[in-house]
């Protein structure tokens, strides 16, 4: 089996990475191709769909001078809720993609929720009205982008998320499909019929009939063609999911009672469910991925802003990135008793509250840029704490574990914090690309074989006191509402 290789595609926010894996999960080469966001507005978060295809270009070919011998699939893990806009007869984008980070639709959201519309939404999506979900880019795009809804009358418009957008410039146009996990984060998508709903996009003002055909993560999604990348013509995609599911899958995650979560830009914490479930605690009802096996189902939270935050104080402080941010945080014992909230494109899971703004408090005198080191990492710890509490509260019986990846999961500092906050063991991926390996394992599977990850963890055991951290929470609970204003 270890001869079977997958040559897995990371599509994420920062960076593309491309990992070629074999049968028993080692990883025979890699390689990473950097991305910028755009904050042209206030608000606004974009990226362009061009830049996003030529850096998976990149990396491909940067894999294949690595390595000798035949690739046999190809598995797809994406940045999800970003939204490609394009046009059918010249393959080119029609604007620049807003990304799961943009707000541009909170007014347009804050209107739709007032009307009424959200309980019927949810009830069909399983997610609640939000600017960071694509059925309001798409009604905003049509009608401020010129040309978008001519080409939609002309029924040249072609509008997915990364995934497909990937899809259909590696199959040369062949295939314009997209599978359940991304299909389930547009927003207008039943979950329980699995198919796109006209009757949802009707509310938002987004057409469905320019939406990919949505497939079984598992599905042959079609072959490579001639020309579009350095890879030869017809190597099958056997995979496609979105990178949190992607996730999930790859740390081995397979029934209820454990909870994943990925520390990157923003951070999606992720737990099976025994079905389609309503979170009644600030959560999404979601599908993880639809395979041989059938339709499994999750509660995911995700946080706008979390690893970051890092970044962002870092910059603040002068310092050259988040390593030397975490290495002055460790100066001191605690923060001082400063808490910072980093809302600084509001909050997501579980409060949702886009006009909250990030707060800085509890300075005094004695206050020192390490105590604001460490009231960022103890930030990001909270943030991820107050989703897994409220997984909890809607499964109604406690998380055994979480298990951590993205970029920040090495931060062993940081994940000696998580487990004092949730009070429950973290298990940290030593493989950071833990989402392109679940990718590559699902494509195997779809192959006929059926490998596990053999995931190599860092445990990390709680030994915060029960006072301390009801404390800690309390003042985090208190700097919350100031930041909700």
């Amino acid at each position: 089996m270890s001869g079977r290789r997958v040559l897995a595609i990371d599509q994420g926010t920062t960076n593309t990475k491309a990992l070629l894996i074999d049968g028993s999960g080692r990883v025979l080469a890699r390689a990473s191709a950097p991305l910028t966001t755009s904050y042209p507005h206030p608000g606004w978060a974009e990226q362009s769909a061009s830049d996003i295809w030529a850096s998976v270009q990149k990396v491909i070919a940067d894999v294949v001078r690595q390595v000798d011998g035949e690739i046999d699939a190809i598995a797809i893990a994406n940045q999800r809720e970003t939204l490609v806009l394009w046009d059918a007869a010249t393959g080119l984008p029609v604007c620049p993609a807003p990304i799961w980070q943009c707000r541009r639709t909170a007014d347009d959201c804050a209107g739709l929720i007032a009307a009424g519309h959200d309980p019927k939404v949810i009830a069909a999506t399983g997610l609640g009205i939000n600017p960071l979900f694509p059925a309001s880019k798409l009604a905003w795009l049509l009608r401020n982008i010129p040309n978008a809804a001519d080409l939609h009358a002309r029924g040249q418009l072609r509008a997915g998320t990364v995934d497909s957008w990937l899809l259909w410039n590696l199959t040369g146009g062949e295939t314009f499909a997209t599978d359940h996990s991304n299909a389930s984060r547009t927003q207008l998508f039943d979950t329980r019929t699995l198919t796109f709903s006209a009757r949802i996009g009707e509310i938002f003002g987004a057409p469905t009939d320019c939406l990919p055909t949505p497939l079984p993560s598992d599905s042959l999604f079609g072959s490579t063609a001639k020309g579009a990348t350095s890879l030869p013509a017809g190597i099958p995609i056997r995979a496609m999911i979105g990178d949190s599911h992607a996730a999930l899958y790859g740390h081995g995650i397979r029934a209820p009672g454990a909870v994943k979560a990925t520390y990157g830009t923003g951070s999606s914490l992720m737990t099976l469910t025994p079905g389609r479930m309503e979170s009644r605690h600030g959560l999404s009802g979601t599908i993880a991925w639809t395979d041989r096996h059938g339709t499994a189902y999750a509660l995911e939270g995700n946080i706008t802003v979390s690893a970051q935050a890092a970044a962002f104080m870092a910059g603040l402080l002068g310092l050259t990135d988040a390593a030397a941010l975490s290495a002055l945080a460790q100066t001191v014992p605690d923060a001082g008793g400063v808490t910072f909230v980093p809302a600084l494109a509001g909050l997501g899971a579980p409060h949702w509250n886009d006009a909250a703004r990030g707060t800085i408090a509890g300075m005094t005198h004695a206050t020192r840029p390490a105590h604001l080191a460490r009231a960022t990492f103890e930030a990001i710890a909270q943030q991820i704490a107050d989703v897994f509490e409220a997984m909890q509260a809607d499964a109604g019986m406690p998380l055994a574990r979480l298990s951590a990846d993205g970029g920040a999961s090495g931060n062993r500092f940081l994940m000696q914090l998580q487990a004092d906050l949730i009070d429950r063991p973290v298990q940290a991926a030593r493989v950071e690309e833990i989402g392109a390996l679940g990718a590559a394992v699902m494509a195997m599977a779809s192959m006929g074989h059926a490998p596990e990850p053999t995931e190599e963890v860092v445990q990390f055991h709680p030994r915060m006191d029960a006072k301390a951290r009801a404390k800690s929470r309390q003042y985090w609970a208190a700097a919350i509402r100031q930041a909700k204003g």
